[in-house]
């Protein structure tokens, strides 16, 4: 019976950022979408382990050819486009995002921080090798658009955890 609502809750935050990372602003080479939002809270609520099982069946999902990539976009291309490196980031955040479930408020962020600044530099070395182009031209493009967008998904990852682990308390873990 466990085994069931794991495998349950595990889907439906895979379904999640299924559904809800294509959706995106382009506003360059990168775009704004939720995913960082949703992985962050894959790992929040589910821990590590599973929110990172999470990410990687959304990932595998667009790799088969669903269009769950930004932009409704899907395929292995997309793994070795200019935003590769920050799909292979989602990994390393949810489980950083995980890692801080069940601590304080302010173990989170930092955490969450961490998370990011992983997902950042992953997905900026990526696009530096990819586009060849310098590391402040990079950081201009990949990094310093987002900050306070992820500064923004940061508290609300955090807020949202809370709501969702308090509404179904019951029947999680």
């Amino acid at each position: 019976m466990i085994a069931t609502k794991k495998i349950t809750i595990i889907g439906l935050f895979t379904a999640l950022l299924c559904v809800l990372s294509p959706l995106s602003i382009p506003i360059g080479p990168i775009p704004i979408t939720l995913c960082t939002f949703f992985v962050m809270l894959s790992g929040l609520v589910l821990g590590w382990k599973y929110g990172s099982m999470s990410v990687i069946l959304y990932l595998l999902l667009g790799v088969v050819g669903l269009p769950v990539f930004s932009g409704f976009t899907s395929g292995i291309g997309a793994f070795f486009g200019v935003a590769g490196g920050y799909m292979y980031g989602y990994i390393p955040l949810a489980m950083c995002a995980g890692i801080s479930r069940a601590k304080p408020i302010w173990v989170k962020v930092v955490f969450l921080i961490v998370g990011n600044m992983l997902l950042y530099s992953i997905g900026t070395i990526w696009y530096m090798f990819i586009m060849e182009q310098s590391l402040v031209q990079s950081l201009i493009i990949c990094v310093f658009p987002f900050l306070i967008g992820d500064g923004i998904k940061i508290f609300s990852a955090i807020f949202t955890e809370l709501a969702v682990n308090k509404a179904l308390k019951e029947i999680l873990f």
